[in-house]
């Protein structure tokens, strides 16, 4: 038997601010909201900067959310025992009523384990990624299987996912919870001067035309498809990749390599590295002449939400919920996945278009985040997914 309200809730997750990433900022997004809407929330999220299962007590900031970091070991099968203990001992103290995991695995896992043992309610947000890696090897099936089966409610940021998800479980039930922009960061508005001042910094020419990508620069983001449309645009007129965010380690070798075959497009790739403040991404994500985003897969990237909310002409491809928002001819352009290697021609295209007609498809795509992607319309949602925890709370 279940409490009949949600007061106080656990949330489990693996990323947390100041940690970087969609997954991050999303997890403080909804913590934010809930404890508008009166929830007390704990979190609990690990760190590699603290000694294994070291647990860091939160600051006492009256009437924030309290966050518990926990010291990872080596090996998940190490660090999720000792984190059961943590939960043990923070709901002897803290007695929460439901329990949250933000990604399937390690946090939707550990929840619904956890929420089963207690008597608890237990919510899963699936992202994305974690049906996509885990669903295959060497991810364990059983174990993402059983924990959308076991979770009183599921959730997912695309109607694309909640399809895959219905389809493992077997459920009927999963909630769209949709990713959400801050409009008064991620907005259009910004004085021309300081745009200008922002492209010297960064060593943009006057007339050089501003790819842009923002987040970690990855394979399953299509990193070489990026590389390979700066190649094709610069062979017909000037232009530079900005990258607002980092490269992955992974990556390192692949622009190794890209140097050494195209050594001057290399020197037109601007990286600005992690950029703490949204205000900051912000700023750059308005310097784009055109956003790319050639997923692989994906949920539904918080990146291109920005980029919509901040006025940019965006060229996608076709993987998981992005079609869901982006309109072909409309309020952006889609380049199937089977086609990414014409990425490049698809922004000289794109380029090539009247002034006005861009300007109405950028309107288009800021009307489309305001309309369903505003805070607002997540505060709704997450009232709703309180609703459906616990059907019989007041």
């Amino acid at each position: 038997m279940v409490p009949t309200a949600v007061r106080h809730l656990l949330f489990i997750t693996e990323r947390f601010p100041p940690d970087v990433g969609g997954l991050a900022s999303s997890a403080g997004r909804i913590t934010e909201t809930l404890s508008q809407l009166g929830i007390e929330v704990d979190i609990l999220t690990w760190s590699r900067y603290l000694q294994a299962g070291e647990v860091l007590p939160p600051a006492a900031d009256a009437g924030m959310p309290r966050v518990y970091r926990v010291g990872l070991y080596r090996h998940w099968d190490m660090t999720m025992p000792q984190t059961l203990n943590v939960l043990e001992w923070l709901h002897q103290s803290r007695r929460y009523d439901a329990v949250w995991g933000h990604y399937l695995f390690p946090g939707g896992f550990l929840a619904t384990w956890f929420a089963a043992l207690n008597k608890l309610a237990s919510t899963v947000s699936v992202r994305g990624n974690d049906i996509d890696r885990a669903m295959f090897p060497p991810g364990d099936f059983a174990r993402l299987q059983w924990t959308l089966q076991k979770a009183d409610l599921v959730t997912s940021v695309s109607a694309d996912l909640a399809r895959k998800i219905e389809l493992l479980s077997q459920r009927e039930d999963v909630m769209v919870l949709k990713n959400a922009v801050n409009e008064q960061t991620f907005s259009p508005s910004a004085s021309e001067d300081d745009a200008a001042a922002l492209r010297a910094s960064l060593g943009i020419a006057e007339n050089e035309v501003v790819l842009g990508f923002a987040g970690e620069l990855r394979e399953k983001k299509g990193s070489s498809f990026l590389l390979q449309a700066l190649t094709t645009v610069r062979a017909k007129r000037p232009a530079c990749l900005l990258i607002i965010g980092e490269v992955r380690a992974s990556q390192e070798a692949a622009l190794q390599v890209y140097a050494a075959q195209h050594p001057e497009d290399v020197q037109r790739i601007i990286i600005t590295g992690h950029l703490p403040l949204q205000t900051d991404v912000a700023k750059h994500l308005r310097l784009c002449d055109v956003y790319l985003q050639p997923s692989l897969w994906e949920g539904m990237p918080n990146a291109l939400l920005e980029a919509m909310a901040c006025g940019c002409c965006c060229i996608v491809s076709d993987a998981g919920g992005i079609i869901e928002i982006i309109e072909h001819g409309k309020n952006g352009f889609i380049v199937g996945r089977p086609h990414l290697h014409r990425l490049g021609e698809a922004v000289l295209e794109c380029l090539e278009l009247p002034l006005e007609v861009r300007r109405q498809i950028e309107v288009a795509a800021r009307d489309r985040i305001h309309t369903e992607y505003s805070l607002e319309m997540e505060k709704l949602r997450l009232q709703e997914v309180l609703t459906r925890l616990m059907p019989n709370s007041s």
